[in-house]
């Protein structure tokens, strides 16, 4: 989130794929070991600092009574009011949430609009991000415009009713995550994008990373994103407490309007509407395009999502491409050497802003060291011979770094941020012979519990040491019951109890959720309606025809596409360009055109897109003329007859 957020939807559609008269089994209390491990916490961490609290409730402006927001047709997108109910300021941890969590959330939970500075304001607690406005001369800029149109417009509108009337007059999209854009049509119409009233700012590789994230690997991402961020949890404190970097995700329309204006080079200065903006690039950092952004006449300096009032992820637990520790620390030290005697302020896309120049560079310090310790203890580690799980036990962070507040694991942990560096260095193998060619966990799961003298036997071990606490362990050796007997509600019970204890333990809100979401499905089962689909129609209309075609290529089915030869010649009248696209050794290669093909297809981009969207057919696209076939009109049948449509609700707990 996240954030790399894709597919916001996959929440709300998880959530109305369950039957209204099915109730779901809920969680169970927490048990002596889990109390006893939340107060260690409690103990350990210096919950007397109360700095926190005061930035994240510093120029409150307003804040509304209620805040539900729904869509066109009354469906709730985001609602605070769930979580009101049970996570205040002057309520204390319950033993089923770690306590440093449960302060996480209570920041969190500070929302309205807030004064940040002369002229910059920040709508909190209206998204999993932040919404910045910046008042211009004429008009606001307006800094990453939440997930959904919905929330976004709401952030809009309680400004307007707020602050007074002011257009829109610019967008800055900090980052190719679409928590930072996906909100975009709530506050600007696109036809004033085009017409040069509203300019967008973006850094350099943005539009392409945007729509790449959310399509190649994205429906595995989705289903993953359900687990991350807890979908299905009820909202209490045994179930969906915080995400880390906000509540949770809202649910509403997710959109893209492509960038006027991209930004390339360190130090570029623009101006717009009397407010000067200096960008600092920062790619391969939180995401492959991201910058920061300097505002020298407020002495202000916007973090994007560099630097959080948390420790961030290296990998997320949805799915990505390993980020750059390395990288992410030499560019926080360049923020430092480059602004930080200039800063009076900074603020971000998450959490609350910070005041005092001293106090932000000791910050950011922390936050760089982070990561570059993160980095060189791992690799440290990784060079002595150890592997990504024994890292991820031994490593510790010094107290500095680790008693400080925001490096505190609530989105990202130090156990998988190092296995995620011994990762982007070594990949998935560890160097053992043993773990070259194992055995998948499903085969393998038979074979140790046979070893383990069968099914009763292990339960009988398991429910021993789940009674002393030793839930890591059960866990795991559980998961070959479950694997080896799907059908086995003994186990599936006991792994659930083990999984929810660790989830009340968890300090990180997605290593909670993942947690918790693992016991409700084997309480529950898996959905098997809803889900969603892996773009939107902004990201299809918007990725080139390279980009479908690699997509396209992916969701071919290599077997049913074995000895088969399918050759397509397209030309898309509207963009001036031609393909050639062939089906040859159960793979889908594209270039120029071909000299000799089944068939030629003339039509437009738009036309492709609407039958991706399903908004036509290509019976329809032919009768209507939108579509042009020339030769073996049965190729493009063949074709499309390959290609898989994914299943969301794979198993992920069980086989």
């Amino acid at each position: 989130m996240r954030a790399a957020l894709i597919l916001t939807t996959a929440a709300a559609m998880a959530v109305s794929s369950l039957s209204s008269a099915q109730t779901p089994v809920g969680g169970k209390p927490a048990t002596a070991a889990t109390r006893a491990a939340n107060a260690a916490v409690q103990n350990e961490l210096p919950f007397n600092d109360r700095s926190d609290f005061e930035d994240a409730q510093r120029g409150l402006v307003a804040k509304p009574d209620t805040l539900t927001i729904r869509n066109a047709k009354g469906d709730v997108v985001w609602d605070l009011e769930q979580y009101k109910s049970y996570i205040g300021l002057d309520k204390p941890a319950p033993d089923t949430v770690n306590p440093s969590l449960w302060r996480n959330a209570q920041l969190n939970m500070q929302h309205g609009l807030f004064k940040v500075a002369d002229r910059i304001y920040q709508v909190r607690g209206f998204d999993l991000s932040n919404i910045t406005f910046v008042q211009g001369d004429t008009g606001w800029i307006v800094l990453d415009p939440l997930i959904s149109a919905e929330t976004a417009k709401a952030s809009l509108d309680f400004v307007t009713r707020t602050l007074g009337q002011r257009p829109v007059v610019a967008v800055i999209y900090s980052h190719s995550h679409i928590d930072h854009y996906g909100g975009v049509r709530g506050i600007v119409d696109e036809a004033d994008v085009k017409a040069g009233k509203v300019k967008i700012f973006a850094p350099q590789g943005f539009t392409e990373h945007a729509i790449s994230e959310n399509v190649i690997a994205g429906n595995a991402m989705g289903r993953r994103a359900v687990y991350m961020y807890g979908a299905l949890l009820p909202r209490n404190a045994r179930g969906g407490v915080n995400g880390g970097l906000g509540q949770t995700v809202s649910a509403g329309a997710a959109g893209l309007i492509i960038p006027t204006d991209i930004v390339s080079k360190t130090g570029t200065e623009i101006t717009v509407d009397g407010v000067r903006m200096v960008f600092q690039m920062t790619p391969g950092t939180e995401a492959p395009a991201e910058m920061n952004t300097f505002f020298p006449q407020f002495r202000g300096m916007w973090m994007a999502e560099n630097t959080t009032n948390t420790m961030h992820n290296i990998l997320t637990l949805r799915g990505a491409q390993v980020r750059d520790a390395l990288k992410w620390s030499s560019y926080l030290n360049e923020t430092i050497e480059t602004y930080g005697k200039d800063v009076d302020f900074k603020f971000q896309a998450h959490h609350w802003p910070m005041w005092g120049n001293a106090k932000i560079i000791d910050y950011w310090k922390k936050q760089r060291d982070l990561y570059k310790y993160t980095h060189d203890q791992s690799v440290n580690l990784m060079n002595k011979g150890y592997t990504g799980e024994e890292i991820s036990e031994l490593i510790k962070l010094p107290p500095e770094l680790d008693k400080f507040w925001p490096n505190r694991g609530y989105y990202g942990t130090l156990r998988h941020n190092s296995r995620a560096v011994y990762q982007r260095y070594m990949g998935w193998y560890d160097g053992n012979p043993s773990d070259l060619n194992n055995l998948p966990p499903e085969m393998a799961a038979k074979k140790y519990v046979e070893y383990m003298g069968g099914e009763a036997a292990v339960l009988r071990r398991a429910r021993a040491d789940f009674d002393k606490g030793d839930y890591r362990w059960t866990a795991e050796a559980l998961k070959h019951v479950v694997y080896a007997n799907p059908d086995s509600k003994a186990g599936k019970d006991l792994l659930a109890d083990s999984l929810e204890q660790l989830g009340y333990q968890a300090e990180s809100g997605p290593w909670r959720s993942v947690y918790l979401m693992g016991a409700y499905e084997l309480r529950n089962g898996v959905p098997k309606a809803g889900g969603t689909d892996v773009a939107s129609p902004d990201t299809i209309k918007a990725m080139p025809p390279e980009m479908l075609f690699d997509y396209m290529a992916v969701r071919l089915n290599g077997p049913k596409a074995a000895g088969k030869k399918i050759s397509l010649n397209l030309d898309f009248t509207d963009l001036n360009k031609q393909y050639g696209l062939a089906v040859e050794n159960a793979v889908l290669n594209y270039g120029k055109p071909l000299p000799q093909a089944d068939a030629k297809i003339t039509l437009s981009k738009a036309t492709l897109d609407a039958i991706q969207l399903k908004q036509t057919t290509v019976e329809n696209a032919i009768a209507s003329g939108d579509m042009k076939v020339e030769g073996r009109r049965e190729a493009l049948g063949d074709l499309l007859g390959l290609l898989d449509s994914f299943p969301f609700w794979f198993n992920i707990v069980t086989p």
